[in-house]
């Protein structure tokens, strides 16, 4: 057995991506509900499906109730603690954030390996407008779950092969939207418990900020929302439970995360203006402006890698996110818009609704009702002008 707080994850990058980086409900609730595509092998059709349907089926069978685990002289003391963590915080969750109170989260399984799953995103080469992929129920989203590593860098590569800028990442957790509480729920994981604990709070809020409401077809709201509930919710916990080393040991976390967000963010708004330049009074071809774009972006990136070595030197040689830098490109920065761009909206909503999770609840189905421009439009306008940028089309 895994002892999970060994297991130290990679900073959150997600930003919170790529914690996470939810994975796809996609890939597992649409092929439980649906039936199979035409199509073979493992990046379309039965293929897929069938990866995700008996990866999904093997995660839940790994996974056994929390009271067994405890209760278990096998387990050690140190994942006893984690999970009876766990389920003060999910009690909290439902009595003070007014989120979901089923099953997901009481059951615990360890899976062997880093990750649950493993997303893919792909961009173009001069956008960072993620493709997408459509599935029954869910809609469509803007990355492709797989539960083998393997396939999923082998589908990355083929992706590379069309033009496509593209990106393989671990997730840790990803939420089935409360579709699969009679199964058992979504299972607790080795792959997170080992978080600390300020993370491991917003991890668990975020997903189930999922089965409060989802929308088809708009990752930049379920996102976006989900991240918003997280944030408020982790200050409330580690305000109100936390002892003083634990937000500590949050506080340094999330500053490093913070200026990382900054940078990625910076660096993000840089490569879209590159990429809407219009060269007026230019007599070319698209292919000749794509060219004359190139060393724009090649600098924009330069500068990003410069300006991430400055930040390591400053954290005293912190590695936690050299896997995320090394893999950078328009498709990883395209995905972090979709965890960013609308927090500071939700969170000013929030705040709108006198700071209760169940207005604030209700004011968001409010707004998923609308089409979706005008649900994004309506969400903006609750910023002060000021504080409302241009943003980058909604995936």
């Amino acid at each position: 057995m895994t002892d999970a707080t060994a297991y130290q994850p990679p900073a959150d990058v997600r930003p919170r991506h790529l914690r996470t980086v939810c994975a796809g409900f996609g890939l597992c609730v649409a092929v439980l509900l649906s039936g199979c595509a035409s199509g073979s092998g493992l990046s379309s059709g039965v293929g897929y499906y069938w990866q995700s349907v008996s990866g999904h089926l093997s995660l839940m069978a790994a996974a056994r109730p929390v009271d067994d685990w405890l209760q278990d002289p096998a387990t050690s003391q140190l994942l006893k603690d984690r999970l009876a963590l766990t389920q003060r915080m999910r009690r909290f969750a439902v009595t003070e954030l007014a989120l979901p109170d089923n099953a997901s989260y009481t059951r615990y399984a360890d899976l062997g390996r880093r990750a649950a799953v493993w997303n893919v995103v792909a961009a173009p080469a001069f956008s960072l407008t993620l493709q997408t992929w459509c599935f029954p129920v869910a809609g469509c989203v803007g990355y492709r779950g797989y539960f083998n590593e393997a396939e999923a860098e082998a589908y990355a590569a083929e992706l590379r092969t069309q033009g496509l800028e593209a990106a393989a990442y671990p997730v840790p957790a990803y939420s089935t939207l409360g579709w699969t509480n009679w199964l058992g729920g979504d299972p607790l994981l080795n792959t997170f418990v080992g978080h600390t604990e300020g993370e491991l709070a917003r991890l668990l809020f975020h997903e189930l900020a999922h089965q409060v409401l989802y929308v088809a077809d708009d990752t930049v709201f379920n996102e976006s929302f989900a991240t918003a509930v997280e944030r408020l919710g982790g200050q409330r916990w580690l305000s109100a439970h936390a002892s003083p080393a634990a937000r500590q040991a949050y506080a340094e976390f999330d500053g490093r995360r913070q200026q990382f967000r900054a940078l990625a963010r910076d660096t993000r708004e840089k490569l879209m203006q590159i990429y809407t330049l219009t060269f007026d009074g230019i007599d070319a071809s698209a292919t000749e402006k794509e060219q004359q774009l190139v060393p724009l972006k090649r600098a924009a990136m330069a500068d990003f890698h410069r300006r991430y070595a400055d930040l390591k030197a400053q954290w005293g040689g912190y590695s936690g996110y050299d896997a995320w830098v090394a893999r950078s490109n328009n498709a990883t920065f395209g995905v972090q818009a979709a965890y960013d761009d609308l927090v500071p909206a939700f969170e000013a909503l929030f705040a709108q609704q006198g700071h209760s999770f169940p207005r604030f609840y209700d004011a968001v189905r409010e707004l998923a009702a609308l089409p979706k421009d005008q649900r994004h439009h309506r969400l903006r306008a609750t910023l002060p002008m000021q504080a409302n940028p241009v943003l980058p089309p909604t995936q």
